[in-house]
């Protein structure tokens, strides 16, 4: 007999939201962040509430997803969401308190930008950002196991990349509309034949070696 292979119900990824309900809480949100690695351009975070019950049909981890899907999923989510907020961190705050307070601060502002206050923060990782004050859970892989966080991830990675598109025509000479800041071979080739340009992260360049000043 074929073994049987077990698979994923999409109410499956309603259980912390459930378990969340379920101790009282009404308003749930899902936070999750986009862009802590690349070398250039901001970090991006989404809040997202969905209704009680709510499904995304196809919602996943964005890095699972095609881009063409991720945009799909984009005007779904924020038109059929209950609630949704996104937010940014730029590049020289970023250089400033570094990417992992960058982070916090942008998941901080997403949070905040929601039209009602949260109950309960559901965050993708194993870390609270230390300026939500509302009580929090933390999920590790959240964003492939909770649906508002997954919906969360999308609409950060996707207000990321359209955001990247914009740079890229500022700074056609980086290509970022094809790495879309990350430290790619042609990325680094660029940054050495052009220098740092304004978006770029200072903090995150230190350890790539011949980079001249930025030439304009």
């Amino acid at each position: 007999m074929p073994k049987k292979v077990e698979t994923k119900l999409p109410t499956d990824l309603l259980k912390y939201e459930n378990e969340a309900i379920a101790e009282g809480n009404i308003i749930v949100c899902g936070v999750d962040e986009a862009g802590r690695g690349p070398l250039a351009g901001p970090v991006f975070a989404a809040a997202v509430v969905l209704h009680k019950g709510q499904i995304i049909e196809g919602a996943n981890d964005s890095k699972k997803l095609s881009e063409k899907k991720r945009e799909a999923l984009f005007d779904v989510i924020i038109s059929q969401a209950a609630d949704y907020c996104i937010a940014s961190v730029d590049e020289s705050t970023i250089d400033e308190i570094n990417i992992l307070q960058a982070t916090y601060l942008a998941m901080s502002r997403a949070v905040e930008g929601l039209k009602n206050k949260p109950d309960i923060c559901l965050i993708d990782g194993n870390r609270k950002p230390p300026q939500i004050e509302i009580p929090c859970r933390t999920i590790v892989k959240g964003d492939a196991l909770s649906m508002s966080i997954a919906c969360a991830s999308i609409l950060a990675k996707v207000s990321r990349d359209r955001f990247m598109l914009e740079l890229d025509r500022q700074y056609p000479q980086y290509h970022f509309a094809k790495h879309k800041g990350y430290g790619t071979q042609l990325h680094i080739e660029m940054l050495r034949a052009c220098g740092a340009s304004p978006v770029h992260r200072k903090s995150f360049l230190k350890k790539i070696d011949g980079i001249p000043a930025y030439k304009g």
